[in-house]
This record gives C-alpha cells, structure tokens and sequence, in this order.
C-alpha cells in the first residue's frame, strides 16, 4: 500500500467491524477499504454512471439453459406470453 490512513470510529462500529472481520476471515482494513471503494464508486462527485454499471455484477450470473436466449429473446418472450405465464 502506498498511503496510510488512521481512522478513528465509535466503539460499536469498530465491534462490528470485527466481527464481520472475523466471520469472513478478512482484516479490518480489507474490508474498510472495500467500503470506501464501494462508497466512492456510488457517491464520487460527478461520476454519472451508466445503467450498465448497475447490472454488471448481474450479467452471466443466470443460466436459462436456453442457448441463443440472447439472439431470439423477443421469439422466447412471445411465446411464454402466448401461454399465459
């Protein structure tokens, strides 16, 4: 790491802290900077994001078992339309 920071926090957000420390076996600083990463990803002044950015972690995370769902998914829509479901 290139820079240090001190953090100071209130006695029960450090508890919890550790807590999810311990139960996701990370270190405290691990997961305050995957906070702040988060944190600045959606607040960061200016940053317009795309709604593609929003769904990104979504993509590839569903199996239809339907292989060319992607090319004829208005043939597939219709068609479960028609059935009633």
């Amino acid at each position: 790491m290139e820079t240090q920071l001190t953090l100071r926090m209130p006695a029960d957000l450090a508890d919890r802290l550790a807590k999810v420390a311990r139960l996701t076996r990370r270190r405290r600083s691990e997961l305050v900077r995957l906070a702040l990463e988060q944190f600045l990803e959606q607040a960061g002044p200016g940053v317009e994001r795309r709604p593609i950015d929003l769904v990104r972690d979504l993509l590839g995370s569903v199996d239809s078992g339907i292989p060319d769902l992607g090319r004829n998914h208005r043939k597939y829509l219709l068609k479960r339309l028609r059935r009633g479901r």
